[in-house]
């Protein structure tokens, strides 16, 4: 193309400013509540399929975050940017050597112009994709207060001021289904159309998008009716697939797109959709091109296994479908998922840079879009890097 379209990446990620929950908690929360303290990393292990950071008096310094008996080292994976590819570790990193555009958003308005993007919609650091460090935490009513705090400091700082390139997308309360209803409203009235989610909530302890009660109807509800689509982020379950115990982070990696691929097959066989015809979900760095199989089987299973599949009163239509009218793929450089687009769908895929960790392809992000996208013709390109966000996130960009 003679001019390729400027790219709007709906999954980038942030890392917070120290002063976001201290300059917003009241008074009596600040010794307890979300606070950065400089100190030396200690020691690391890779245990159990995780990492298990340990402060102690030696190691590289590290800014480390302190919420009430959590203490959370930053790490180089997730300020990945600018740093060697052979340097992108789980290291502890200090803001001063992180890349400016990873917490300012002046700066990344910056990084974004030189990397052919438009906008960028984030996902936290510190709160993890989707909020679960204020779940996990003991005192619900400081946890309420934080859930609201990043929301506000998304809306008021980080977006403010970036013209709409910026794109807000703020975090819920997830042991409460009702107040995360509440935020979701509180929210859309200012302009406000996407919100963070876990893609399987029992793996949080939380109830599935199965259950009979309804347990997340309220929550679905008020995204249906707000036009606010469900961003669900790989790895927003606090569970990474892998094989065992003592693989290596690497197998995890390879394997990353299977959450979303059994948080796709939950949705399509819960009847949700049909509970709540509005509700739009979207799946952030999954990749695209395991879609075509999911939606094969699930169609077989719909049509040929119905009779003691648990599908028959409460999915009507073909799980494909729905697919195509309530879910967004996402990709950064899936060349197979490109070439299987008649099969996904062209209205549902979406595209992102990942910036700044360390799967991002900043700052070559325009050429190898170029490079994977050379065979579509414009229309199709239009869509990917920018028509299918716009309509998905109600921007108005290319009024």
């Amino acid at each position: 193309m003679s001019d390729f379209p400027k790219i709007i990446s709906v999954d980038d990620h942030v890392v917070e400013p120290a002063n976001v929950w201290q300059d917003r908690l009241p008074a009596k929360y600040r010794d307890v509540g979300p606070r950065v303290v400089t100190e030396p990393l200690g020691e690391m292990v890779f245990k159990g399929g995780k990492f298990t950071y340990e402060p102690g008096p030696d190691g590289p310094m590290c800014d480390w975050w302190h919420y009430e008996d959590l203490v959370w080292p930053q790490t180089r994976l997730s300020a990945a940017v600018g740093f060697d590819r052979d340097e992108v570790k789980i290291t502890a990193i200090t803001y001063e050597e992180m890349r400016d555009g990873c917490y300012d958003p002046v700066a990344r308005l910056a990084d974004m112009d030189v990397n052919h993007t438009e906008a960028s919609l984030s996902f936290p650091t510190f709160p993890r994709f989707c909020g679960q460090t204020f779940m996990e935490a003991n005192d619900k009513e400081l946890s309420d207060l934080c859930v609201k705090a990043y929301n506000d400091w998304m809306f008021d700082e980080w977006c403010a001021g970036s013209g709409g390139r910026l794109i807000p997308l703020p975090i819920i309360q997830l042991w409460d289904a009702e107040l995360a209803a509440a935020e979701v409203r509180r929210n859309a009235e200012r302009g406000g159309h996407a919100v963070a989610f876990t893609e399987i909530p029992p793996f949080l302890g939380l109830p599935s998008v199965h259950d009979p009660d309804g347990y997340w109807d309220p929550f679905f509800a008020a995204c249906a009716e707000t036009d606010t689509v469900v961003c669900m982020h790989i790895g927003s379950s606090s569970k990474m697939p892998s094989t065992s115990a003592d693989a290596p982070p690497g197998v995890g990696s390879t394997l990353t797109y299977m959450n979303a691929a059994m948080s796709l097959t939950d949705y399509l066989m819960s009847g949700v959709f049909e509970k709540h015809p509005g509700l739009v979900v979207a799946y952030s760095e999954g990749q695209i091109g395991w879609i075509p199989y999911i939606l094969e089987r699930a169609d077989a299973v719909w049509e040929e296994n119905r009779g003691w599949a648990g599908v028959r009163d409460n999915v009507l239509k073909p799980p494909s479908q729905y697919y195509r009218e309530h879910v967004y793929g996402c990709f950064f450089n899936d060349a197979h998922g490109l070439n299987n687009l008649e099969a996904i769908g062209v209205d549902t895929v979406t595209f992102e840079t990942d910036y700044p960790h360390s799967d991002s392809t900043w700052p070559d992000t325009l050429a190898i879009a170029q490079r994977i996208m050379k065979d579509l013709d414009e229309e199709t390109i239009y869509k990917i890097v920018r028509g299918n966000a716009i309509r998905m996130l109600h921007l108005d960009l290319d009024e």
